[in-house]
């Protein structure tokens, strides 16, 4: 597991534990998909040997929890909350709102209709 922690911090956001150990995920996701990726191949591939393919779905299953896709969360960049994330601005809400009323986000505005 210390194959997978972060050497440096290059993070550029509000630093918890949490956040340090998405960072630590995204780095070893990073890495290791393209193994993920022809392993994943040799599996779905039916013109191989069945021996083959079991050698290759064992392989699989004994990686890394951390270079699963699914282990990565979206975090905000502001306050490190994992939750009400919004993608286009890696921001939470309550943080979207506070840099929009401010006008720190350009091509944001308060809606009225």
């Amino acid at each position: 597991m210390s194959m997978f922690r972060a050497k440096k911090l290059d993070i550029g956001c509000f630093i918890n534990i949490k956040t340090i150990r998405d960072h630590s995920k995204r780095k070893a996701y990073a890495q290791f998909e393209p193994e993920r990726q022809a392993l994943r191949y040799i599996i779905r591939n039916t013109t191989l040997p069945q021996r083959t393919r079991a050698e290759a779905q064992l392989q699989l299953t004994q990686m890394h929890c951390y270079t699963r896709p699914t282990q990565i969360r979206g975090r905000c960049l502001l306050g490190g909350k994992g939750r009400g994330i919004l993608r286009d601005f890696k921001m939470s809400r309550y943080n979207f709102r506070m840099q929009a009323l401010a006008g720190n986000l350009p091509g944001v505005r308060k809606a009225s209709w």
